[in-house]
């Protein structure tokens, strides 16, 4: 169970935090992996911030950068813009009894903030989707730093929610650290067929080389609805099986050696985090949640066309669901016994009128639901 629990972090998708998880003897290797970590101060990026009524809590927000620098054409070569593929939000409350895990759909319709770019200037306020913000401050070059720090501007100013703390994950590390363990096992329980990516998967469990890890945590079209939400399912249950394959090799001390080499060199924080030893000190703080009391739940939201008929790529959050988990996180305390234990299961849309985030319906319309550390996708 101590072992099991260990893994919360990375099935949030932080995949800094198995560094801490696995042994690392001696300075100079401690020093090496904690140099290959890049930090960025964006502190002062910020601009104003929402009050931060729990210091003792934290909200970490985990990006997962669609970089293509050094991947195959396939993957969309020639891009001159890096997008939040990922994003999520992890809350680790004051007493470290429970967290959760809010996954923020990419395509989610947003007010983003001006924001710096890597010229220097700074952009204009506008009405996008949201990864989009990671994409405006990396405009001018790769500034991953700055691409951080208009994605926690615009999460805080359309939230309210304080972050603590970000992390941004790229994918050229994450197909090295599959390279490093050989492979990683996953299960899909129903076939999964999309050209577009190159995926092709029957129904069960599969040894996943780096090309095809990639393709399952990234594609989107020709699978099931072609929604971020299925997306976001696969993505976290492929965190439970990286971070468990990864444990498994323990006693290899190549492939652990390697596994933390491109793991660390994937990886940008916050300075202010404080390096390899900050996600340490983050994991000790951790480790006596049970995996019961970790829920995870992608942001209620529905299609943009409902309001914008011409708009069937984007989504809007559903509200007021939203902005009572928004408040959860501000107010340190669990949305997921507030919020998804009184909401009617696939509620549709009835009625509603605009509003700052959205239309305000008058009754949910999406099925809102959680899951815990401790469950997959697959029966086993």
């Amino acid at each position: 169970m101590r072992r099991h629990r260990k893994l919360l972090a990375w099935t949030a998708g932080s995949l800094a935090l198995l560094l801490v998880g696995l042994t690392v003897t001696g300075y100079a290797m401690f020093r090496h992996f904690n140099d290959n970590i890049a930090q960025a101060n964006i502190s002062g990026l910020l601009g104003t911030r929402p009050p931060d009524l729990h210091p003792q809590a934290e909200n970490i927000v985990v990006i997962g950068s669609d970089s293509r620098q050094g991947i195959a054409a396939q993957y969309g070569e020639g891009l001159t813009t890096d997008q939040s593929d990922t994003l999520m939000v992890i809350h680790i409350p004051a007493d470290r009894q429970w967290a959760e895990v809010m996954s923020i759909p990419r395509d989610s319709w947003v007010n983003i903030p001006s924001c710096k770019m890597g010229d220097g200037r700074l952009s204009s306020p506008t009405e996008f989707k949201i990864n989009e913000a990671f994409a405006l401050g990396n405009l001018h070059g790769n500034h991953t730093g700055l691409g951080a720090a208009c994605t926690v501007k615009t999460i805080e100013q359309d939230t309210g929610i304080y972050v603590n703390h970000f992390i941004v994950v790229n994918f050229t590390g994450f197909m090295s650290m599959v390279a490093a363990l050989g492979g990683v096992e996953e299960c899909s329980p129903v076939p999964l067929d999309a050209p577009g990516s190159g995926l092709d998967l029957s129904a069960g469990h599969h040894m996943l080389n780096p090309t095809e890890a990639l393709a399952y945590v990234r594609a989107r079209y020709g699978l099931g609805d072609g929604s971020d939400l299925e997306r976001i399912v696969r993505q976290q249950a492929f965190m439970t099986s990286l971070i468990s394959r990864a444990k498994g090799e323990l006693y290899n001390p190549l492939a652990v050696y390697q596994f933390l080499d491109a793991a660390t060199q994937s990886l940008t924080i916050d300075s202010q985090l404080g390096g390899l030893m900050g996600l340490y000190n983050l994991d000790q703080s951790l480790r006596s949640i049970p995996t019961s009391k970790i829920a995870f739940f992608a942001l209620p939201n529905f299609p943009r066309a409902e309001v914008v008929p011409s708009d069937t790529a984007n989504v809007l959050w559903t509200q007021p669901e939203d902005r009572k988990i928004f408040a959860s996180f501000r107010d340190d305390v669990p949305a997921s016994a507030s919020i998804f234990a009184t909401t009617p299961p696939q509620a549709k849309l009835t009625s509603g009128r605009p509003g700052k985030f959205g239309v305000l319906p008058a009754s949910p319309s999406v099925d809102i639901s959680s899951r815990t550390a401790g469950q997959n996708i697959c029966v086993s």
